[in-house]
């Protein structure tokens, strides 16, 4: 029963948190919100602060979980088609799921306040899509799939446009189905351009 409060809290915190920020959230809304009173909250998680580092943790172990990282890599296309199913299953994994929505909110709110949603916002807006596309592109150059390039390079060209268009969604919902439709498209250009036939 408690570890269920615990989730409730870091999920309504979430979503408050995607919408007022950090300093704009007051325990009280936040307890309200779930039909709890303060020393509700403070029975789980000694401070709003607690909440926060609790829910940043829970956020990169859903996002590496369901999207995968430099770490948890997903495997190597077989093929060129297998390429673009995989990042269109990653584009529309990161642009439905409600929960990796709202840490993108978050992290694009709170980057500037604090310190390590700073970091996590640069890794995964920037930074761990480039790693994790430079070893896939790596291992489809070894597999003989795209034509060999600097795979670092090559990755950041990849990823840079198509994390642009997903924060569009964000600020546009309204425009979400274009975008994809230029994901694809783009995916299209890119196989085209760098793909062996």
């Amino acid at each position: 029963m408690a570890k269920d409060t615990k989730e409730r809290i870091l999920m309504a915190a979430l979503d408050v948190f995607s919408k007022k920020g950090y300093e704009g959230t007051n325990i009280r809304e936040l307890a309200a919100s779930l039909g709890l009173v303060k020393s509700g909250i403070y029975k789980h998680y000694e401070s709003k602060g607690a909440i926060w580092n609790a829910l940043l943790d829970r956020m990169i172990a859903y996002y590496e979980e369901r999207f995968g990282s430099a770490e948890h890599l997903p495997p190597v296309p077989d093929s060129l088609e297998d390429f673009v199913s995989m990042t269109m299953r990653m584009v529309n994994l990161t642009i439905h799921d409600e929960q990796i929505v709202k840490t993108r909110k978050v992290l694009t709110l709170e980057q500037y306040r604090d310190e390590r949603a700073r970091d996590l916002a640069t890794k995964h807006f920037l930074t761990g899509l480039t790693e994790m596309f430079t070893r896939i592109f790596s291992g489809m150059m070894d597999q003989g799939l795209i034509r060999r390039d600097d795979p670092a390079m090559l990755a950041f060209a990849y990823t840079t446009p198509i994390s642009a268009l997903i924060h569009l969604c964000d600020r546009e919902p309204e425009k979400t189905e274009d975008a994809i439709r230029k994901i694809e498209a783009f995916n299209r250009h890119f196989i085209a351009a760098y793909g062996v036939k």
